[in-house]
């Protein structure tokens, strides 16, 4: 039996596996930085919301890695203070 590690590993010598595996650890860490930002300033979910103009569940889809639209980050990030750059194909915040 392959260990997660192994497979993966295996997986990522596949070209397009390795690009959406890649996007999806950028979006991750992209929701990660906006939790942990708001959680350093003492924001709850539902005033980020507000000052954002997203709903809550908006919001909590976005802490919790569930993929949304740009739009919603931008606003989401911009309310913390936050800026999006894309270098080299890569997110950068």
């Amino acid at each position: 039996m392959k260990t997660f590690k192994k497979n993966i590993k295996e997986e990522l010598k596949d070209d397009k596996f390795s690009q959406l595996y890649n996007e999806e650890r950028e979006l991750l860490a992209l929701s990660i930085k906006i939790l942990e930002e708001r959680n350093n300033l003492g924001i709850s979910q539902k005033d980020l919301a507000k000052k954002a103009r997203v709903t809550q569940q908006q919001l909590s889809k976005i802490e919790n890695g569930i993929n949304c639209n740009i739009t919603t980050f931008l606003k989401v990030c911009g309310a913390l203070g936050l800026k999006i750059k894309v270098e080299n194909k890569r997110l950068r915040i």
